[in-house]
C-alpha cells in the first residue's frame, strides 16, 4: 500500500510538470496587475525605512561594521521569538503527546524543548551584551 501510495504521488509530480508548462516572461511594467501603486510605494517606505534605521545604528556605534551587525543582531531578536515559540510547541507535542507511547521520542521532545529555549535566551542577551561591549569597553 505504501508503495502504491509513493508512486502514485511520484507520478503526479511529474505529470504535473507536463501539464503546467506554461512559459512566464518578466516584463519591467509600472502598470502591473499584481503591483499595484500603493503596494509598490508601500515598498519603497519600508526599504526606506530599514535602510533609515541600518543609518541610525551605524551613526549610533560609530562604525560601519559595527553599526551592522548592531542592525542584525537586533533583527534577530525580533524574528527569534516566534520562531523558538514555534519549536518549543513543536517539542511540547513531540515529548507530551507522542511521548506518552514512546519514551525515546520523548526525550527528543525534552532536548528540543530545552534547545529551543537556551537559543530564545541568546538571541534576546545577545544584543545587550554587544550593545555593552561595543560602546562601553571600546572607547
Amino acid at each position: 500500500m505504501k508503495k502504491l501510495i509513493v508512486g502514485f504521488i511520484i507520478f503526479l509530480s511529474v505529470f504535473s510538470v507536463f501539464l503546467i508548462n506554461q512559459t512566464v516572461f518578466a516584463e519591467n511594467n509600472n502598470n502591473s496587475a499584481f503591483l499595484g501603486s500603493d503596494t509598490g510605494s508601500q515598498l519603497i517606505q519600508i526599504k526606506e525605512k530599514q535602510e533609515k534605521e541600518l543609518q541610525d545604528y551605524k551613526e549610533i556605534y560609530g562604525s560601519d561594521t559595527y553599526g551592522f551587525v548592531a542592525f542584525v543582531l537586533s533583527k534577530i531578536r525580533i524574528y527569534s521569538i516566534p520562531l523558538c515559540f514555534l519549536g518549543i510547541a513543536i517539542s511540547a507535542i513531540y515529548q507530551y503527546v507522542i511521548g506518552i507511547r514512546r519514551l525515546d521520542v520523548r526525550d527528543k521532545g525534552l532536548g528540543l524543548m530545552v534547545s529551543f529555549v537556551t537559543i530564545l535566551v541568546i538571541c534576546q542577551v545577545l544584543p545587550l551584551v554587544y550593545a555593552i561591549v561595543v560602546k562601553g569597553w571600546r572607547k
